[in-house]
């Protein structure tokens, strides 16, 4: 499979016909927000990392005593990634985007960027994936910032308690991508009470302005399939059938940032359906965080209420029901409700704007701590917010003219910029 991945990207970057050349000096090469969200950076583009890295995986008792369904009889724990250096250095933490774990492709590249630079690390894997919803969020419900926050900020701290015997550091760092970008201004703004890290500095790559914007232009996405919204059931089902087989039995929920660049790759979907396979992609990641989410807190959502599902039960027709469920759906039943029951008077509009960057926007503007990085094509911003993040942040945003979502975070120069932010 990776060297028919790597034939196709070289394909794409040698052809003249996909408008790959740039008139400018910033040498990633694909054009296309969509196809540079899916193929990311091409291998001889990324940076090379010599040398052994000293690391393990944490498995961290986040909430002592926490009861745990049976179908999840794998998870021990939050699971975390730890690189140490040998001598005395800072710390950087990284949080994933939404729905990776701590070993998510990106995170690793990272990891090892910054650790060949002299760091320790330490990665997390999103509030919003199976394994954070099961063992380190009180609620078991993600998608409120301050709440996902707290949740991260007690996970940093239990990882810290475990490993502050061994490693010497001189200071603390905060970065994280995408949802974790936005998330991580949040553990930085609540850093300021808690006084337990004091982040010297925290950089965000690729954050949403409002999550429930981006959600919505991601939603959007599968209305550009080809034939238009009509074809969309129609187009749904045949990608699904595609891949649901993988799903039938074990943990759907498992789903890396690989898998939109295998199925991509693969040649099983068209150029024309790659807005369609990122919007489906989506949609599967929410499933398996629908899915952890009801059975953890056993709502009835998509499992009937007090059913008992074992490890041999087949997950297939939940995965069918929750891969079906939208963004709007999760919100406006499931997410919005259980807030509104805890927040007496929380309209939905106001419970929108509190998921967004500008409900702490005095804070960013004022503390001198932050970055941002930034692609003009991403596709999860409007141009009014891409104008905002870069009037907001000013001369501490880095803004690369291409790139889509995510797409160049492993590009060379990407990389070292993100290292000489925290150095």
């Amino acid at each position: 499979m990776m060297h028919l991945g790597l034939l196709f990207i070289a394909c794409l970057i040698l052809s003249p016909l996909q408008g790959l050349a740039a008139e400018d000096d910033y040498g990633y090469p694909i054009q296309g927000s969509h196809e540079a969200t899916i193929l990311g950076t091409p291998v001889p583009l990324m940076p090379e990392f010599s040398g052994k890295m000293h690391s393990r995986q944490l498995v961290l008792d986040v909430i002592p005593g926490r009861q745990k369904p049976q179908i999840f009889f794998y998870d021990d724990g939050l699971h975390c990634t730890f690189a140490y250096q040998k001598h005395k250095a800072p710390l950087v933490f990284l949080i994933a985007g939404a729905g990776a774990g701590d070993r998510s492709t990106k995170l690793m590249t990272m990891m090892k960027a910054f650790y060949k630079a002299g760091f320790h690390v330490i990665t997390l894997p999103s509030p919003s994936h199976a394994n954070f919803i099961i063992s380190a969020s009180q609620s078991s419900i993600p998608g409120d910032l301050v709440e996902d926050a707290a949740d991260l900020y007690r996970a940093m701290e239990t990882a810290w308690k475990q490993v502050e015997g061994e490693i010497e550091v001189t200071s603390f760092h905060l970065c994280g991508y995408s949802l974790g970008a936005s998330q991580a201004a949040f553990v930085a703004k609540l850093d300021e009470k808690r006084l337990v890290f004091k982040f010297q500095k925290v950089l965000m790559i690729n954050p949403p302005v409002n999550l429930y914007s981006s959600a919505t232009r991601i939603e959007e996405l599968l209305k550009q399939i080809p034939g238009g919204p009509k074809k969309q059931g129609i187009f749904f089902n045949k990608m699904l059938s595609k891949f649901s087989q993988f799903y039938r039995f074990g943990n759907f929920v498992a789903i890396n940032d690989d898998f939109l660049y295998s199925i991509y790759t693969e040649r099983l979907f068209s150029r024309e359906e790659t807005a369609g396979l990122i919007g489906l992609t989506y949609r599967i990641n929410l499933a398996g965080m629908i899915f952890s989410s009801d059975v953890m807190t056993n709502s009835g959502y998509v499992v009937p209420k007090n059913r008992m599902i074992s490890n041999t039960d087949s997950l297939f027709d939940y995965f069918l029901v929750s891969s079906h469920l939208s963004f709007f759906d999760y919100f406006n039943e499931y997410l919005y409700p259980h807030f509104q029951k805890r927040r007496p008077g929380l309209t939905r509009q106001g419970f929108i704007d509190s998921l967004s960057l500008k409900s702490i926007e005095g804070y960013l503007k004022s503390s001198s701590k932050f970055g941002v990085m930034l692609n003009v094509n991403d596709f999860i911003l409007s141009k009014g917010e891409i104008d905002y993040l870069r009037q907001l942040f000013g001369e501490r945003a880095k803004i690369y003219p291409r790139g889509g979502h995510l797409g160049n975070l492993e590009y060379k120069d990407n990389l070292a910029y993100m290292v000489a932010f925290f150095k």
